[in-house]
């Protein structure tokens, strides 16, 4: 009888452990590229309510089912329960980061089935994102008069696949890589020029984000610090400097359609250009609007001081996903 027991307690002691690994917690948004079931089991698919995912929506990501995940856990606002999973098949993700992950091998991106590197290179319209992040330094700090009130903003250039995180990267400073400790990550060391150009274009700095885009992204791009945001901010200059920059800045306060951006991408970087960008929203806490927060620009090709921004997009595989498909394009400081 004693036996029984002890065999049961220990049975329950392993189920206990196998659910408590269940998940593997990840941050930042998932955005839903259709209706999808968000379900409150994977298995059973029980779902109370019948709660789909809406096409375009953003949600905050809350975890995968495994390492590598087939679903996500994400938060859906007034459903009961609000934790609800989906397949990864239904949208992408955004500025994610796994708790756990693999260490990958360095080299300037894993090479493609092309043989050529592949990246995703995000970009914030930075007043939306302070919509949803209105305690941040960068963001308490808004001024009609700035740089990021009428231009993109760098959040990152991320060699792909998606997991090529952290590599070579000290587990004390993977424990540290989350807003609240990314003061504690090691410093970024530019040269005075890159450094002040950075300040401007990725506002996050204030925050220490550039500490956490090298660490997690950085240091799989196969090159050093200066090199990798040199890199990142000549192909900014060639955004802010395009048709695409322009149509934000010209409809501040109105909405743009994601055909609309693509076809700037087009107009300004060649037909097709387009075909590789994908449109993020945000919900605005405050009022429920649904703002454009992020571009994000699938690359392909070695990129260096003189890369061309069209040559990369091009080269890439197009995507016939283009995310969400209207926003605002919101006006600086808090509405």
């Amino acid at each position: 009888m004693r036996i029984g027991v002890v065999f049961g307690l220990a049975m329950l002691a392993v189920s206990l452990a196998s659910a408590a690994q269940a998940e593997v917690k990840m941050s930042g948004t998932f955005v839903a590229d259709a209706a999808c079931p968000a379900t409150q089991a994977i298995k059973n698919g029980k779902n109370p309510g019948n709660v789909s995912t809406e096409a375009g929506q953003s949600y905050q990501l809350l975890a995968g089912n495994k390492d590598a995940p087939t679903h996500y856990l994400i938060q859906v606002p007034g459903a009961d329960p609000e934790r609800r999973w989906v397949k990864v098949t239904c949208g992408h993700i955004s500025g994610s980061s796994a708790a756990t992950v693999p260490a990958a091998p360095g080299g300037q991106g894993k090479p493609a089935a092309s043989g050529k590197p592949e990246y995703v290179f995000a970009l914030s319209w930075q007043p939306a994102f302070c919509e949803t992040k209105s305690s941040k330094t960068e963001c308490r700090a808004q001024n009609p008069s700035e740089f990021d009130a009428t231009n993109f903003t760098l959040h990152g250039l991320w060699p792909q696949p998606n997991g090529n995180f952290y590599c070579q990267v000290p587990a004390s400073d993977k424990a540290n890589d989350n807003p609240a400790h990314w003061k504690d990550l090691p410093p970024v060391n530019l040269d005075a020029g890159t450094r002040k150009e950075l300040d401007q274009v990725m506002p996050g700095t204030a925050s220490q984000l550039e500490r956490h885009e090298w660490i997690k992204h950085g240091t799989c791009y196969g090159k050093g610090q200066q090199e990798y945001f040199s890199d990142a901010l000549g192909l900014m200059r060639q955004v802010n400097a395009s048709p695409v920059r322009d149509l934000f800045a010209k409809t501040i306060g109105g909405k743009l359609t994601a055909d609309q951006i693509r076809s700037a991408f087009d107009q300004a970087f060649g037909a097709g250009a387009g075909d590789r960008v994908r449109v993020s929203c945000v919900i605005d806490p405050s009022n429920g609007r649904r703002l454009i927060g992020e571009l994000t620009l699938g690359l392909a090709g070695p990129i260096g001081p003189n890369a061309s921004l069209k040559d990369l997009l091009l080269a890439s595989v197009p995507t016939n996903k283009a995310g969400c498909p209207i926003g605002t394009v919101d006006a600086i400081g808090f509405q």
